[in-house]
């Protein structure tokens, strides 16, 4: 009888009695996955254990698995919003009149989005290479930003010797001024400026003043594992 049902269910596009109870809870687990690793994925790192965000979601492990097969998918579908916000700050900042402004714009954007989401900047400095739509979103925004590279030196405003690599090594630099989070925003937005400061050339009028510094003293640096 409930095969009955369920055939007459699928032929008229309306779910069987039984089956809206499992498919909410199937939308309830996948939601407690993502939200599970999303705050693992932060505090933790993207290579915390799978069973860890299990445990943390209160699903089992088999069930994790049928929803995201692999890491590289969860990571993919929990920070499926940011890749769309990193595309729109590349896509701003081609749509920007001023070139250097928009290169500007840009960094000042994404560095400030680590400050908010480091578990999606470590996610989008890793390598999945078996992730192909994951590759194919970071190499839509790589594209994106080497021709906002493109256009500000040709307006004469960035230095010739800025390599699309340095948007890396300016991740991985701002990553290391936000640890503390009483700090994070502040810190950050210096080592920007200073950043920016440096990469600039032809300046026309008068730099801009740096933010405020930030409350960091040497104590504040991180120690040696072991001492």
């Amino acid at each position: 009888m409930r095969a009955h049902v369920s055939r007459i269910a699928s032929a008229t596009g309306v779910p069987a009695a039984g089956d809206t109870g499992l498919r909410s809870d199937a939308a309830l687990n996948r939601r407690r996955v993502l939200e599970a690793a999303r705050a693992l994925f932060a505090s933790c790192g993207i290579d915390v254990p799978m069973a860890t965000i299990a445990r943390r979601a209160g699903v089992g492990v088999a069930t994790l698995y049928r929803r995201f097969p692999t890491r590289e998918a969860l990571v993919r579908a929990v920070f499926s919003d940011e890749f769309s916000a990193y595309a729109a700050v590349v896509d701003d900042a081609l749509a920007d009149d001023d070139p250097w402004r928009g290169f500007c714009r840009a960094i000042e954007s994404v560095c400030t989005s680590q400050v908010h989401e480091r578990g999606f900047n470590d996610a989008f400095l890793s390598s999945f290479p078996d992730a192909v739509g994951f590759e194919r979103e970071r190499q839509r925004v790589e594209e994106g930003f080497a021709e906002v590279i493109r256009r500000a030196k040709a307006a004469g405003r960035l230095r010739q010797d800025f390599d699309l690599s340095d948007l890396t090594l300016i991740l991985l630099a701002n990553r290391g001024v936000i640890d503390d989070a009483a700090t994070a925003p502040a810190a950050s937005r210096r080592l920007v400026a200073h950043l920016l400061r440096s990469f600039e050339t032809g300046r026309a009028e008068p730099a801009r003043p740096l933010p405020p510094p930030a409350p960091l003293g040497l104590g504040r640096l991180p120690r040696t594992p072991g001492e």
